[in-house]
């Protein structure tokens, strides 16, 4: 994922959850829906979350210092995270808790068709924010399903906006349900239990996001299909006989590190061994661009000790 494409999907995102933020507790402080402040919070949550992966994004691309060798790519991954643990306790605990009061001490709600107009708008709004993230991501996505997209990204912006303006979709439409059965039956326990259904909804796609982003904080390596990239880019290279052993690590989103022990010829001068790396480091660059950071290391394949 180019980092403009992201920086799209973010700013189309934060634009449209800041304007429907305010409208929703407008609408909740009239009507006294507890469904719209839901909604509300979850607008907020959500707009606190872009602004930090832009400082995320912007903090990434700080030159690498003595104290940090390899860069700040990773910054992107800490926030990332930082928007799932948000997600959880402000959007999905404050959804959850509002649900619970609103079902223990029910009431009907006042001026009900004006939380309905503002999730109707609401609706269209978001729809536009997905729009943009679902653009974006279809020039990266290739053939992956949306959810192999999600789990094996290496830049976390767009699967988190993604998610975030399915979830957001999804509980304005729960939003609306509550609200609009509240209205029709004159009960406000629909309201509640609408509220309810967005904070596990909340939950829930705030679980999915810490999986798949603390395990990029944890370490992730190439994708298989790289992997073979840079092996046959090295079996490939003139004087190399064969790859001892490889490994990859995402030193960020956009930037692989590689390290690989490989075979060389035993009578090969220093010479020849420099002129095979570089020319190894050459195709490796050239078969995945995204391998900026190249380590080979030079060896003898040994031939095991005969058995007796």
């Amino acid at each position: 994922m180019s980092t403009s494409g992201g920086t799209r999907a973010i700013i189309a995102a934060l634009s449209a959850n800041l304007g429907i933020a305010v409208v929703k507790f407008i609408a909740a402080f009239f009507s006294g829906s507890a469904s719209m402040v839901a909604e509300g919070v979850h607008s907020l949550a959500d707009s606190a979350n872009q602004v930090l992966l832009l400082i995320g994004g912007r903090r990434s691309r700080r030159a690498a210092d003595d104290e940090h060798p390899f860069g700040f790519g990773r910054s992107r991954y800490v926030y990332a995270f930082v928007v799932s643990i948000i997600l959880f306790s402000v959007g999905g605990v404050f959804s959850l808790y509002e649900g619970y009061e609103k079902i223990v001490e029910p009431h009907p709600l006042e001026i009900p068709w004006l939380p309905v107009l503002v999730l109707v708008i609401a609706i269209a709004l978001e729809s536009f924010s997905l729009r943009t993230a679902v653009k974006e991501a279809n020039h990266t996505r290739g053939d992956q399903s949306w959810v192999q997209f999600v789990r094996r990204a290496k830049a976390p912006e767009l699967p988190v906006v993604l998610l975030e303006d399915v979830a957001a979709l999804i509980g304005l439409v729960l939003a609306l349900g509550g609200v609009g059965l509240s209205w029709a039956t004159g009960d406000g326990l629909w309201d509640g239990i609408g509220t309810l259904a967005i904070g596990v909804l909340l939950v829930a796609v705030a679980v999915v996001l810490g999986i798949e982003t603390s395990s990029l904080l944890v370490g992730e390596g190439a994708s298989r299909s790289d992997r073979g990239k840079i092996a046959a880019a090295l079996v490939a290279s003139p004087g190399i006989d064969s790859v001892i052993h490889m490994k990859t690590l995402y030193l960020g989103p956009d930037e692989l590190l590689v390290g690989a022990k490989v075979a060389l010829p035993a009578a090969a001068t220093l010479a020849e061994i420099s002129a095979t790396i570089d020319m190894a480091e050459e195709r490796i660059r050239a078969a995945v661009p995204v391998a900026r950071v190249i380590y080979i290391e030079p060896d003898v394949l040994r031939q095991p000790a005969p058995t007796s």
